[in-house]
């Protein structure tokens, strides 16, 4: 009866969409009573309307009010000497149209809002039978206790087996459920992103399929990072705090316009209601070397208040190893890199709710991390002559010393207007993140029977940065007759500060390069606004329209170059979708226009040395790319869904390799340099030949053309990129799983590029003890070691390189999960003191 009357009521009245079935019981009740609030506050409500003042940029508060006396009907619900919450409260008018719906209180009370008029109120509750009244409501109402017995020849009880969905499809995002996932439940935030669909992580850079660089929020909050210092941030989340990852590839106008690649939003879990609960995971890693990891999260909510405490520990080391020949005129020189990486670090996470009000809660968030990923490194460099023999070796041995952690702080308030689903909510965030890099290295060359020559160069480089990002949001839900809408601002303030020293050690003594030396400070003010409209055409056609404006101030200094650099841009992201269902079509468009911008690291114009024949060096006149994505599917019965994009790129910006032929040095720079067109066709389906195979796949057919803006020395090149990708879960017991995934990318040639054949092969099985309370997991991840990139080649100034790079790619991992807890805590409710006095006035 709780479904029924969730499916129906809500859909009907309030439009909610029928996908919203796939939450647990509980959990869908407690949708329901946070999306359809049923007691105003009573500082909102009166004889007299207050109309919608003003919107003040950045902070938007609307308090909606409506006219008319309300009279409140009031009751307890009870089977035999036990009291029922969540019982079904409906109150219909004579002709049985709804007025007002709510569920009963953990005390089994409940109580509604109404005008004078003539009701019928039905109680109804799983498994007993309907209790019914007509009603002529004239003055406050109280129905006293009201009984439901069980029903003649009721079922008393029965046990439902079901499998979550893996994949989940809305309007405008994928949802992937990440503990279906053997691969991606056990290890980070990065293994988890990785096995989302349609996600590939390479080069530090997370990006979706044929979308480009995307933007990453944790539960809905944007994470300023990119490059290292996002896959430093994500490496500290367990994969067993996520719940769930959302693939937004056009996101509406509510969220930040950043990211040519969409979004991808880390879902945390939270804890269930009057419950409290504890989950422990171990888990090891064997690749080259050796990596564990041991993970413990509480969670606690009882009455009003809500709890949650997680941390993580993490020990070992994992190899690198990298791959670079370069064609220099005077012959090829040829590097190998292998180093050993400390995987060290620390995380913490920490949450509290309290309800204010049945309309109001207030929350705090607090997630920290330190990290030490120290390595020891081996670069040697074969330097050819023309005739590809054998001239000398360069041997190139370091240390580096990494320090970096983050600080994340969140402060929000929500409530709920009114019983229409009117909504305000206001975030306060401050994010810090922190690192330093100490970096020595001597480079000395032999001869090719190893006699040695003499050193080349011999180095310490010491880096440090420091971000720090605070913003203010304010969003409103604001549902009206004719359409259901939002708007809402927000201000963000970013400052970033580094500094490079380095220092030449050749002589034994430690003496200070200010050639090579810098301060850069880095500063980025944006402020926004939005309105985003949804309309329910008719039942079958819904459209939404958003609009969201962005100003953007930047300003960014070296110290040591005396160069300062000021942006300031004003920008219109309009945002369209179109969604329309026929019986088992599903058709769906939608349009959205992004900005991708530059990360605070590449706009510092100095030079951060790799080894002594490369460097990196940073651009402070880089600007934003923008780009035009359209997108449209058919999903046929929810399970088939045919995807066509189409992708426009403009001052697009990208790392540019380029090599000095008179000093054989190799430069990394970035610039601006492009223009290109993406577009894709694609396939997504789900098949469950058998009650025990469940089975998602993808196959896609990739394509672009490119248009280089700037002076490059280079050629645009295009070929086409199959990609298709096979995840199959087996269940071979009420207990236990075998999953098999594999993918597949083939050689394509982008732009400036040429990137390498990639596949995968992964097996994982899992089994769960101890009465579904220990999960023991199994995975062996890439298991013929191809899935990495390799055969990255470009052409720039008439020199070619070819980059590899394989960082532990295959690897076995072992974990064990244990959760314990209480379902069902006592729930009291404490009286007031003055309650005989408060009857009175009645």
């Amino acid at each position: 009866m709780k479904t029924v009357f969730y499916q129906s009521v809500c859909k009907k009245s309030y439009g909610f969409e029928e996908s919203r079935t796939d939450f647990p019981m509980k959990k869908r009740v407690r949708l329901f009573l946070s999306d359809v609030s049923l007691v105003a506050p009573q500082h909102l409500c009166g004889k007299q309307n207050i109309n919608m003042k003003r919107v003040i940029l950045f902070i938007l508060i609307a308090w909606p009010v409506f006219a008319g006396a309300q009279l409140k009907i009031k009751g307890q619900v009870k089977n035999n000497l036990v009291q029922l919450a969540w019982a079904n409260v409906i109150l219909t008018n004579p002709e049985g149209n709804l007025v007002k719906g709510t569920l009963t209180k953990d005390d089994g009370s409940f109580d509604l809002d109404v005008k004078k008029g003539l009701y019928k109120i039905r109680v109804s509750y799983l498994g007993l039978g309907d209790w019914e009244k007509n009603l002529v409501l004239e003055d406050e109402l109280d129905l006293g206790t009201i009984v439901l017995t069980e029903k003649p020849g009721q079922l008393q009880g029965f046990e439902v087996f079901a499998r979550k969905k893996a994949i989940t499809y809305k309007a405008d995002r994928l949802i992937f459920d990440v503990e279906s996932s053997i691969a991606a439940s056990a290890g980070d935030g990065v293994s988890a992103i990785s096995a989302a669909p349609g996600v590939v992580v390479q080069n530090n850079t997370i990006s979706m399929l044929g979308k480009g660089s995307s933007a990453v929020m944790v539960n809905g909050r944007m994470l300023e990072l990119s490059g290292n210092d996002l896959i430093s941030f994500l490496k500290s989340i367990p994969a067993k705090d996520i719940r769930s990852i959302e693939v937004i590839s056009n996101p509406p106008a509510k969220y930040e316009a950043g990211g040519s690649g969409g979004l991808i939003n880390i879902i945390l879990k939270k804890g269930t209601r009057n419950s409290w609960k504890n989950s422990t995971a171990l888990s090891y890693d064997q690749n080259s070397y050796g990596l564990a990891t041991l993970s413990n999260n509480y969670s606690y909510h009882k009455n009003k208040i809500g709890f949650s405490v997680s941390g993580s520990g993490t020990s070992g080391n994992s190899k690198l190893r990298q791959e670079l020949d370069t064609d220099y005129p005077s012959g090829p020189w040829k590097l190998t890199y292998d180093g050993k990486q400390k995987e060290d670090k620390l995380s913490g996470r920490m949450a509290f709710d309290y309800d204010l009000s049945d309309q109001t809660s207030i929350g705090l968030q607090y997630q920290g991390n330190e990290q030490r990923p120290d390595s020891k490194d081996f670069v040697g460099i074969r330097i050819y002559n023309p005739n590809m023999e054998l001239d000398s070796l360069l041997i190139n041995q370091g240390e580096r010393a990494l320090r970096s952690g983050s600080q994340a702080y969140n402060a929000h308030v929500i409530s709920r207007l009114d019983t229409l689903g009117r909504k305000i909510s206001a975030d306060l965030d401050y994010f810090s993140y922190h690192s330093k890099i100490d970096n020595r290295f001597v480079a000395n060359v032999f001869s090719p029977d190893m006699i040695f020559l003499n050193t080349n160069q011999a180095a310490r480089n010491v880096s440090g940065r420091r971000i720090e990002n605070g913003s203010v949001k304010v969003d409103v839900e604001y549902p009206l007759k004719f359409m259901s809408l939002s708007y809402g601002g927000k201000l963000s303030f970013v400052k970033s500060n580094g500094e490079i020293q380095y220092f030449n050690t050749i002589s034994g003594t430690a003496v200070i390069d200010a050639g090579r030396s810098n301060e850069f400070r880095y500063r980025e003010n944006n402020q926004a606004i939005y309105v985003n409209g949804v309309k329910e055409l008719n039942p079958k056609l819904s459209i939404q329209l958003g609009l969201r404006l962005e100003n953007t101030d930047t300003e960014g200094e070296s110290a040591t170059l005396n160069q300062r650099n000021k942006n300031s841009y004003l920008k219109l992201f309009p945002s369209l979708y179109f969604s329309y269902k026929e019986n088992k079509h599903h058709f769906l468009f939608s349009y959205g226009r992004r900005i991708n911008r530059p990360d605070f690291a590449v706009l510092n114009p100095f030079r951060s040395y790799i080894n002594s024949n490369s460097y990196s060096e940073g651009n402070p006149f880089l600007k934003p790319s923008f780009g035009d994505h359209l997108d449209f599917s058919h999903v046929y019965k929810g399970v088939w869904r045919t995807n066509i994009f189409f992708n426009l790129i403009r001052d697009g910006y990208g790392p540019v390799f380029s090599s000095d032929p008179a000093t054989n040095t190799l430069v990394l720079t970035r610039e601006n340099y492009y223009k290109e067109q993406y577009f894709g066709l694609g396939e997504n389906f789900s098949l469950q030949l058998i009650s025990c195979w469940e089975s998602q796949n993808s196959i896609y057919l990739l394509g672009s053309k490119s248009k280089f803006i700037n002076q490059i020395k280079a050629s645009p090149e295009n070929t086409a990129q199959l990609y298709l990708s096979t995840n199959n879960t087996f269940s071979l017991g009420k207990s236990t799983k075998l999953q098999v995934d594999y993918s597949y990318s083939s050689s394509f040639k982008k732009g400036l590029y040429e990137i390498g054949a990639m596949s995968g092969l992964n097996i994982g099985l899992q089994q769960s003890l101890l009465k579904n309370k220990m999960q023991l997991s199994l995975l062996m991840n890439d298991v013929f070691n191809q899935n990495y990139l390799k055969n990255y080649r470009s052409v720039v100034n008439g020199i070619r390189q070819v980059y590899s790079e394989n960082n532990s790619s295959r690897f076995f991992r072992i974990s064990l999960n244990y959760h314990f807890g209480n379902d069902n805590l006592t729930v009291k409710r404490r009286s007031f003191g003055n309650d005989d006095e408060r009857k009175r006035t009645n």
